[in-house]
């Protein structure tokens, strides 16, 4: 076979398979950038952007609206003003660190004390010193009780009046007594309620006035559970113009007079 010839059927060989090639690529085909279901229920290709059923779409977009920059700005403030002053692992709780307290005598002390000066932005008149525990069951208080009682009653509650809070001492402080919750950062007492509109809400002289006496007994009842001592003005003359709290735990349950 001359080579002229052989050429000829290497081309002819080539033309042959190149025409079984499809025209067509078998890779498959984007779909088109919208579907649409019409009320056939076919699908067609020829449909507006979004795939909505006919007649259906919503006139006003249901994409939630995205924050300004001032309103994101202000909120990252916030956060970073409340983490700073943070204490026991809460935001909510705000104050500052006091480590060991060592007590002057022997039962009292507080192995890990914190300084609090607001629970959930409701400011204590003043920073009062206990452990963790107490200041989260205070915190609780004040979210389940105090402002859902005092919300209505002069804007609302603004502070909580403090009239002690840890000191080494024993009970009523009576001669030989056991050591007080008070000498051991466990306990908190509070002798009135200060109003955004500057009024005050005293438990000595609101225990038993018509206006306050229901809100003042409320929130004496409901500290039972956080707590697990709650006395008041009935439970005894020492107790007659203010609220005690203290965290100590009984086989029995709480403790609430």
């Amino acid at each position: 076979m001359t080579r002229r010839v052989l050429s000829a059927l290497l081309l002819l060989l080539a033309g042959t398979v190149a025409a079984e090639v499809p025209q067509s690529s078998k890779r498959p085909v984007d779909r088109p950038a919208a579907l649409t279901l019409e009320g056939s229920g076919a699908i067609s290709t020829a449909a507006p952007r979004a795939a909505t059923l006919r007649g259906t779409a919503p006139a006003v977009s249901l994409r939630p609206r995205m924050r300004t920059r001032e309103v994101r700005r202000l909120i990252r403030r916030h956060q970073k003003l409340r983490a700073a002053g943070a204490i026991c692992g809460d935001p909510a709780i705000q104050g500052e660190v006091v480590g060991a307290v060592p007590g002057r005598i022997a039962g009292c002390g507080v192995a890990q004390a914190v300084r609090v000066r607001a629970v959930s932005d409701i400011a204590l008149s003043q920073r009062a010193v206990m452990d963790c525990g107490t200041a989260q069951a205070l915190k609780t208080w004040v979210d389940g009780s105090v402002k859902p009682t005092l919300r209505k009653m002069g804007g609302g509650v603004a502070s909580l009046k403090v009239a002690a809070h840890y000191v080494c001492r024993t009970r009523n402080h009576k001669a030989g007594a056991r050591i007080s919750e008070h000498g051991k950062g466990r306990a908190i007492d509070i002798s009135g309620f200060v109003l955004r509109d500057g009024s005050t809400i005293s438990v000595l002289t609101g225990w038993t006035a018509r206006d306050t006496s229901r809100a003042l007994r409320r929130m004496h009842r409901d500290a039972c559970g956080p707590f697990g001592t709650v006395l008041g003005p009935d439970a005894d003359s020492f107790h007659r113009d203010h609220f005690h709290f203290d965290t100590a735990r009984y086989r029995n349950g709480t403790y609430c007079r």
